[in-house]
């Protein structure tokens, strides 16, 4: 064959064809020959859960419900809102969570079968998981409006006088709100107790009657006494009164019992009564101011600028059915050496449990708590089917935490849930620390005595929201319906 270009192409194409063959074939074979691999199984991922989750809608469809989804701390990114929560940033401490144990609250439980109401006490005052953890109360000095009838304890006729007190007694309470104080004391021993009057006796005031008038000034001394002497009779009963105020809503003549004090009343009968007295008696119970409404800040503020009676008052304490929750960082910023306290807020018969919920989570519980309240307080704990027992006079349309229908029944209410969102987690010693509002999202963080961290939610928008708790640089995803509440628990 003459050797041409032509003849060398072509018979480097045909050796390219047979290779191409032979590589084909041999490939073919080691496929047919080559045993099947099951490839491995991945085991599914499995993601801890960081985050306890309790939720109560609006609804009534879940009521303080242990949820239980997952909820793990993560750093995915996402586009929702964020909750940032620092415990570096520390604010106040927290006594307490509660209700006022009225007389007629003492009157309907007390009518429960001795198993059904160990099992009530149980749940409101002890400690296990099944309980909500209530550590402090507010009781009346004598009848408040939602006792069955009206009485002090130094009731004597009109026109006479009983200078030494002879005549004091605590009887028409012993087999009522002392009685039941001493069982929820043997269940819980270190709940605090806030003592009230709504009245002084009749015959130390201007006008005798329950209703209005003021305290003769001719019987400041005298009255001071009757503060020191309920004191030291309460704790020979076995019951510790960590705090008092002087008066309950002392600008308010049209409650039953009810009774006037200006702050520059109050600031005298502290600094030149009440506050020596308890001095001279060596007692440690602290005295509180005002304990009214939002709107009239300048009465604790009134008070507080008195310099003799600047040290004998601890706080002040308020309510809010007029004003805003604000005005309490209003007088804490004035005065931040002093306390503040949040101590009555009634849920009404004609109101919603969708809409007390929100407005209450989101001023009585996180309200009170951001602008630096020690403690939040429901108004009364318990009372039946017809919102009785109340004074002729008295509150006939507030709602207890729970309604006892018969000696073996009772039904919880919206303010049960409203201070168990915050007791159940949040125990005496807490601090609240830093957390930042995001949209509709109020909240208010803590760090617990053992470490635990607790974040209350609730969305006061109509929406669901989603959105991210973020602590320590991580964060885990959730959401809330709108109305809802969530508690949220982590180490």
């Amino acid at each position: 064959m003459k050797l041409t270009l032509k003849n060398i192409l072509k018979a480097l194409f045909f050796a390219l064809a047979i290779f191409a063959q032979v590589k084909c074939s041999s490939s073919n074979d080691a496929v047919e020959n080559t045993p099947s691999v099951t490839p491995p199984v991945t085991p599914p991922v499995t993601v801890k859960n960081d985050v306890d989750f309790w939720l109560t809608k609006g609804d009534q469809t879940v009521l303080l419900a242990k949820q239980t989804g997952t909820l793990g701390f993560g750093t995915t990114v996402n586009g929702y809102l964020n909750i940032e929560v620092n415990a570096a940033q520390k604010y106040q401490t927290v006594d307490g969570f509660g209700y006022t144990l009225t007389g007629g609250s003492a009157d309907v439980i007390n009518q429960l079968n001795t198993t059904k109401k160990a099992a009530l006490l149980q749940e409101l005052f002890g400690s296990s998981a099944t309980s909500i953890g209530i550590s402090y109360i507010r009781i009346s000095i004598g009848a408040s409006d939602l006792h069955a009838d009206t009485f002090t304890y130094n009731d004597i006729p009109n026109g006479d006088t009983d200078l030494n007190l002879a005549k004091f007694s605590l009887d028409k309470d012993k087999n009522g709100v002392i009685a039941l104080l001493k069982e929820i004391l043997a269940i819980n021993p270190k709940i605090l107790i806030l003592a009230t009057p709504w009245t002084a006796p009749l015959w130390m005031k201007t006008e005798y009657s329950f209703k209005a008038g003021r305290l003769q000034t001719q019987y400041y001394d005298v009255y001071a006494k009757y503060f020191v002497k309920y004191i030291q009779e309460m704790k020979a009963e076995g019951i510790a009164i960590d705090a008092i105020t002087p008066q309950n809503e002392p600008l308010n003549p049209y409650n039953t019992p009810s009774m006037e004090m200006s702050a520059l009343e109050q600031a005298d009968f502290i600094k030149n009564n009440l506050g020596p007295a308890f001095q001279t008696a060596n007692l440690t119970t602290k005295i509180i101011t005002y304990d009214h409404n939002c709107d009239v800040p300048n009465y604790p503020k009134t008070i507080l600028a008195d310099a003799a009676a600047y040290p004998f008052v601890d706080g002040s304490a308020f309510h809010l059915y007029a004003g805003n929750i604000n005005a309490l960082s209003n007088v804490y910023n004035a005065y931040p050496d002093k306390n503040i306290y949040f101590t009555e807020q009634y849920t009404s018969s004609k109101g919603s449990f969708a809409g007390d919920l929100k407005w209450h989570l989101k001023n009585v519980v996180i309200g009170s708590m951001r602008n630096w309240s020690r403690n939040a307080l429901e108004w009364n704990l318990a009372n039946n089917s017809n919102f009785e027992p109340h004074t002729n006079g008295g509150c006939t349309e507030c709602k207890g935490a729970l309604t006892v229908t018969s000696n073996d029944s009772f039904q919880r209410n919206v303010a049960y849930y409203i201070i168990a969102h915050a007791s159940k987690f949040v125990p005496t010693g807490s601090i609240r620390i830093d957390s930042n509002t995001s949209g509709s999202l109020q909240n208010v963080a803590f760090i617990t005595p053992s470490g635990s961290k607790v974040l209350i939610v609730e969305n006061d928008g109509s929406a669901t929201e989603m959105f991210n708790i973020k602590f320590d640089g991580k964060w885990v995803t959730t959401s809330l319906d709108g109305g809802a509440v969530g508690t949220y628990t982590w180490q």
